[in-house]
């Protein structure tokens, strides 16, 4: 670590936050960091606030590969992707000295591609849902084969550390991120002697891809979402999703584990 000593923090630039983060920003400059204000210049990229500005925090800083990221949460407690309380002054000096308690984790992204109009990145997940009182109806494909027509409120294509938010939600499963896949999951699907489907989410290993192709019914402009964010792309044809070459290393500690979190938060 003594060659990473460049970090750009990314939170809510106000006065309120400014005060809670100053002993952070006092504690790296007396361990020797320099504090960037461009992320590119930037070999730790941490975020101070909860898992949506961690979220914010990667696609900001380009889902960068070539650094480390760091969730701080400004919370009483920790979360998926914030391994560290902002009030913890001796985790934070772990963080900065990068002792033998620390160990870096990859995540998994997925690389989503929109009617040829621009490639998008995620590391939760991406969904399609209908933006009207009125079902969408996709026809998915793995690969080249056509699995079937889905007929419901939307889809969800989840990275496994995103298989415990809106994945969850939809009763899929939770995945271990040290598999790299996606999971597709159903949001309120139609199931009759006409309309058929798995009914179930599955897994495609990284090596798959997903197309989603959908059929205009009257309901063509879907809300996409990437992670926390809306895509602002009204008509939509075709999609295509696999697994991106991108993994985003963060700093974990080894009493921290993914396993860990999910005792913590849903047991």
């Amino acid at each position: 670590m003594e060659n990473r000593l460049n970090i750009f923090f990314y939170y809510k630039r106000d006065e309120d936050m400014l005060v809670k983060a100053a002993p952070l920003f006092n504690l790296a400059e007396r361990y020797g960091f320099t504090i960037v204000e461009d992320y590119r210049k930037a070999n730790i990229i941490a975020s101070i606030g909860d898992d949506g500005t961690f979220l914010q925090a990667i696609r900001k800083t380009g889902f960068r590969d070539d650094c480390l990221y760091a969730g701080i949460s400004t919370k009483n407690n920790l979360s998926m992707y914030c391994d560290f309380l902002l009030t913890d002054e001796s985790k934070m000096i772990e963080l900065i000295t990068a002792n033998e308690h620390l160990e870096v984790r990859r995540y998994p992204t997925i690389e989503v591609a929109v009617d040829g109009q621009g490639t998008f990145t995620c590391l939760n997940e991406f969904s399609i849902r209908s933006s009207i009182i009125k079902t969408l109806v996709v026809d998915v494909f793995v690969d080249q084969l056509h699995l079937e027509t889905f007929r419901g409120d939307g889809l969800i294509v989840a990275t496994p550390t995103g298989s415990t938010a809106y994945n969850k939600s939809v009763n899929g499963s939770i995945v271990d991120p040290l598999l790299s896949c996606m999971q597709v999951s159903e949001v309120a699907s139609v199931n009759t002697n006409r309309y058929r489907t798995l009914g179930s989410s599955f897994i495609l290993g990284s090596e798959r891809t997903l197309g989603l192709k959908v059929i205009s019914e009257g309901n063509d402009y879907p809300t996409m979402g990437m992670d926390n964010e809306a895509l602002s792309i009204r008509h939509v044809d075709k999609i295509q999703i696999k697994i991106s070459n991108k993994k985003i290393k963060t700093l974990k500690l080894k009493d921290n584990s993914f396993w860990d979190k999910v005792k913590r938060t849903f047991l």
